[in-house]
């Protein structure tokens, strides 16, 4: 029982207004006629009488009227039970991130978790989670022992980062719908890692009570592994001397110094070895040049012989595609020659470039199949054969691309090949006596993505722009603008491919771009975007995506996907191989996949290298860990738990009703004792 608006019980003072009413009453005597006074005594009169509560009934009555307003106002309340019985809920949160693969702290946790379930009571409430990649519900809140039981054994230790942090997010956004206090029950080796950068990331709610069950004890084991590795991702000519070449990087964990012998495995053979004397919890580097691979995907992994605390961190896998150099259409007007020097050039001097330019001139691209090139450039021929436009409008659909540079010559052609819209305009920078400087570059682009572009914006900032067409963006993404907000890269989605409109020439005429080295990298990142080169081999880690289709479309129109998984199983069921956009990489291994385009790839896919620093949290912050409430005193937290034990019930409507029934209660008595006053008079 409680008030909720306690200061409205300062409205019992006027208890005494029913009291004074009843005592504020006149004695009137009233006069009769007698013949003589002769006979009548004299004497006194007691008052007493005349200061005694008449009516008691009606007394009552307004006095239990007022009392009632009174309480009603204040809002009474009762307290009732939750509808957990227990009074509390319980979630198993089971670590099963790459780095619990250690010895047998997965197998631990497990039989921990195990144990815990088998202690509870039989109607409380348990819910059970696995804390890897993300925070993977595998339960709803139930009592069922059997079906809990079935879930913790169940979860297989995976390849994915723990993240402390998504466990803190989830358990708060639990809080707020379910109105229990929370038992949270964490199996985990307690990796230092896995905190976020943000300690208030991990803190609990208050009605939250975290337990933490460290699996390994102790000070962390020796570890190494292969942290890094830099191969190319295709490879045309492996007598190359800058590009035939892996780069790998072994790191030590609580480690003395030693000697390591490295080894490069090609297809499952071992085609080279390394020793490399590795630093006390340090880092070495080793080289493999050249690499002997075969046409096709090479599946290839850097492994350290020997054994430590965590083989399964001791390789690092990734594929070599090797492939004849891939041709690319350069289309050109007649007159233009110098767009396809300047482009050739760029193409031949990128590090990362196996293609080789085929300048041809518009009207020769008639009977020309696009198909058979890795990319087609448009160069200043905004008119084409309406034949060859129709094949390469073909082409695009079905996952090619096409780089369309308008140049000099847009303004005399108002239509723009492949492109939902028209030239409305050219600015002539050159007559207006300033050029124009690129003021804005999205440098997330793949084209032109760079990590640390610096003040001279990444190198555009020195380049000088000419002339430039004026294009509607429309629905495109905007990757570059010049310093009067005119696009100057668009990319556009069409099909399954994609079409990059450079709103300038690829020639010194336009622009000054070719003549600045930002125009090399320009070249060769803007030529493995459209190739695809980029998502075909190489490695990624695990929970990363890839992207599997360009748009969804309905069934009939699309392909569907195939992928196979390091297991051998395929992760997606027949309506995600026909709709799913992406996909997350969630195992350690080769994936291999047919995209909707019809292009294969395999992909080499890594656990991230924090899970190999097996350094645990210090105890102080994991006793601040699981006594953190978000600054609250104990205090205040046993009342939040007290209040989530039990739900009050507001009195109010009741209180009103029985004042009703009082107030007509006492209208009919007061009529009554009013109409007896009157025969009396």
């Amino acid at each position: 029982m409680g008030f909720l608006s306690p200061w409205f019980l300062a409205g019992l003072a006027a208890l005494s207004v029913p009291i004074f009413v009843h005592l504020l009453r006149k004695h009137v005597t009233i006069p009769r006629p007698v013949s003589s006074l002769m006979f009548f005594e004299r004497g006194t009169q007691s008052s007493a009488r005349h200061r005694l509560l008449r009516y008691l009934l009606l007394f009552a009555l307004r006095f239990a009227l007022s009392l009632l307003i009174v309480i009603a106002f204040a809002n009474p309340f009762v307290r009732r039970p939750a509808a957990n019985a227990t009074g509390h809920l319980s979630l198993i949160v089971l670590d099963d991130s790459f780095s619990m693969r250690v010895g047998t702290r997965f197998a631990d946790a497990k039989q921990q978790a195990l144990r815990l379930l088998a202690t509870k009571p039989h109607s409380q409430k348990v819910q059970v989670m696995a804390l890897g990649g993300q925070l993977e519900v595998l339960t709803q809140p139930i009592p069922d022992e059997v079906q809990l039981r079935s879930a913790i054994e169940s979860i297989k230790p995976g390849d994915g980062r723990a993240n402390f942090g998504e466990l803190g997010r989830s358990v708060r956004a639990m809080a707020e719908t379910v109105r229990v206090p929370i038992d949270v029950h964490l199996f985990s080796d307690m990796q230092r890692t896995a905190m976020p950068a943000n300690f208030a990331e991990m803190v609990l709610p208050a009605s939250a009570t975290l337990i933490l069950h460290p699996i390994a004890n102790g000070t962390a084991p020796p570890n190494w592994t292969v942290e890094s590795v830099s191969a190319p991702a295709e490879l045309d000519d492996p007598k190359d001397p800058r590009r035939s070449r892996v780069q790998a990087v072994v790191k030590g964990f609580s480690t003395p110094a030693t000697e390591k012998t490295i080894s490069l495995v090609v297809n499952d053979k071992v085609a080279a070895t390394r020793k490399v004397n590795v630093p006390a919890n340090g880092r070495a580097s080793v080289e493999f040049a050249p690499l002997d691979l075969g046409y096709g995907f090479n599946r290839c992994e850097v492994r350290i012989e020997g054994g430590d605390a965590f083989p399964a961190d001791d390789a690092s896998v990734f594929a070599v595609r090797r492939s004849d150099p891939e041709r690319v259409l350069f289309v050109h007007v007649a007159n233009d020659t110098r767009s396809a020097l300047y482009f050739g050039s760029a193409l031949a001097a990128a590090a990362q470039g196996s293609f080789v330019l085929q300048p041809i001139t518009a009207e020769e691209t008639t009977d020309l199949d696009p198909s058979k090139y890795a990319f087609v450039v448009l160069s200043d021929s905004v008119s084409l054969p309406l034949i060859f436009e129709h094949t390469l409008e073909q082409y695009v659909s079905k996952g090619g691309s096409v780089l369309v540079a308008l140049g000099a010559g847009a303004r005399s052609h108002m239509r723009i090949p492949l492109w939902a819209g028209d030239v409305k305009g050219m600015h002539d920078y050159a007559r207006d006596g300033a050029a124009a400087t690129v003021g804005q570059v999205d440098f997330t682009h793949p084209a032109l993505e760079q990590t640390q572009p610096g003040r001279d914006n990444g190198g555009w900032a020195e380049t000088k722009f000419f002339y430039a067409a004026i294009v509607d963006p429309l629905q495109t993404r905007v990757a570059a603008r010049l310093s009067d907000g005119t696009p100057l890269l668009l990319d556009r989605l069409m099909g399954e491919g994609r079409v990059l409109l450079f709103t300038s020439g690829l020639e010194n005429l336009t622009n000054d771009l070719p003549l600045h080295p930002v125009f090399v990298a320009f070249v060769d990142k803007t030529a493995r975007y459209l190739s695809g080169s980029e998502r075909l081999s190489g490695s990624r880690l695990v929970d990363s995506l890839v992207q599997l289709r360009s748009a969804p479309k309905s069934v009939g129109e699309v392909a569907s996907v195939e992928v196979i998984d390091p297991g051998g199983q395929r992760p997606l069921s027949l309506a995600e191989a026909r709709s799913a956009e992406t996909l997350k990489l969630q195992r350690a291994g080769f994936y291999q996949i047919r995209f909707a385009n019809g292009r294969d790839a395999i992909i080499g896919v890594n656990p991230d290298r924090r899970e190999s620093d097996l350094e645990p949290i210090a105890s102080d912050v994991q006793q601040l860990w699981s006594g953190s409430k978000s600054g609250t005193s104990k205090q205040a937290n046993a009342v939040a738990i007290a209040d989530a034990k039990s739900r009050p019930m507001s009195l109010w409507w009741y209180v009103m009703l029985l004042a009703l029934v009082v107030a007509l209660a006492e209208i009919t008595v007061a009529s009554a004792y009013i109409g007896t006053q009157r025969e009396e008079v």
